[in-house]
């Protein structure tokens, strides 16, 4: 397992949503600091291609089902189509159900029944079988945290309100749900001591909680091993049986993270990870998308390094200072021959005229830049 690349001027975007489709990585919403945000315009759109590392904006067709720009909100994929649900803009929240077709580029709202959640951000949502389960996140309507649990029917598209057997995690938002077999996973997220109201008085979940949707029962693993600790606006993601955690907040401890931890679903333990290359740097509202062997993580925002090398991270007098990114990092869990010779090459600035052209052309795909956004200086 290693870093393998990391490419700047993707999409500058935070707490946007991502979907996996064959080796294409598509990228819906967000926000950007510097950049002016407009609540009604259109939703952006991009793909990257993973054979390339390319970059590119989707100029989808327009028609009076495409959703408003959002953040906050979750995207999960089945088949040819994305199904986009919840997230808000700077004045509403949003409770309608949205589909990207990638292969006609075009946005419909499909007609649901059911008993439709209420508008929210910050939950999480993955598919089991032919169902998305949403599961937690901030409702607008009650003003509070929530803990419960929907689901969707993707080919009836009927909504369904789930009430689970045994003790459900804590009301929260910006946690994460990785769909393992009939089970949904959650770790983190960030809660009040006054659940589930929110009075400043957070909470960061360090425990591991799965529902069985056969059985309609939700269990805390009490896991063993080296936890990470509690946080917020996290990425996680499935492999080989084991659930990965990498970054995050905790804005208790004041404390970006980069740190990377596995949990083994079979073993149930954790364990933290120490991964050679270029890591990533501190953030959270990142995106990670696994394909084949590789993780694709972007975007998120990080605290601003100081002259020292250190984050210049927030305190009681001192507001946080951050910077959005648009970078590009990929975590290769089976690095070919190939690219570890690369990174050699790069490593020690070898001569690459004598190299085939078709490995120069790798060496381009993996360290030119994207020019979806231009460079910003910490200052913003």
């Amino acid at each position: 397992m290693r870093w393998t690349v990391h490419i700047e001027g993707g999409p500058r975007r935070v707490n946007h949503a991502a979907v996996c489709i064959g080796d294409k990585i598509y990228s819906f919403g967000g926000y950007c600091s510097t950049e002016e945000y407009k609540d009604w315009e259109p939703i952006p759109v991009h793909v990257l291609n993973t054979s390339t590392l390319r970059w590119a904006p989707i100029y989808y067709r327009t028609n009076n089902d495409v959703p408003f720009q959002r953040y906050g909100h979750t995207a999960v994929a089945y088949g040819d189509k994305v199904y986009m649900w919840g997230g808000r803009n700077n004045a509403v929240a949003c409770e309608t159900l949205s589909c990207f077709d990638t292969k006609k580029l075009v946005w419909s709202s499909p007609q649901v029944s059911g008993l439709v959640p209420n508008a929210k951000d910050g939950h999480s949502a993955c598919i089991i079988g032919n169902k998305m389960y949403i599961f937690g996140g901030f409702e607008y309507l009650t003003d509070q945290y929530s803990q419960e649990v929907h689901c969707l029917d993707l080919d009836t598209m009927k909504w369904s309100y789930i009430n689970p057997h045994g003790t459900p995690p804590s009301h929260r938002d910006f946690h994460t749900a990785v769909a393992y077999k009939d089970r949904m996973y959650i770790f983190g997220g960030r809660g009040d001591l006054n659940m589930p109201y929110y009075t400043e008085e957070e909470l960061y979940c360090p425990q591991v909680y799965y529902l069985d949707i056969k059985t309609e029962r939700w269990t805390n693993v009490h896991a063993k091993g080296c936890w990470p600790e509690g946080r917020r606006s996290h990425s996680a993601w499935l492999y080989n049986g084991y659930m990965y955690i990498f970054g995050g907040l905790n804005a208790k401890t004041k404390t970006h993270f980069n740190d990377l931890y596995r949990y083994s679903i079979e073993g149930n333990y954790w364990e933290r990870l120490w991964v050679h290359g270029n890591q990533p740097w501190r953030r959270r509202r990142q995106a990670c998308l696994l394909y084949k062997d590789k993780v694709y993580m972007f975007g998120g925002t990080s605290p601003i390094i100081s002259a020292n090398q250190q984050p210049e991270e927030y305190t009681e007098d001192s507001p946080e200072r951050l910077v959005d990114n648009s970078d590009l990092h990929v975590l290769d869990y089976s690095p070919s021959l190939r690219t570890l010779s690369i990174l050699c090459v790069l490593e020690y600035k070898l001569d690459q005229s004598v190299l085939p052209q078709e490995i120069i052309e790798d060496i381009k795909s993996m360290t030119l830049p994207n020019w979806i956004s231009r460079p910003i200086n910490q200052a913003g």
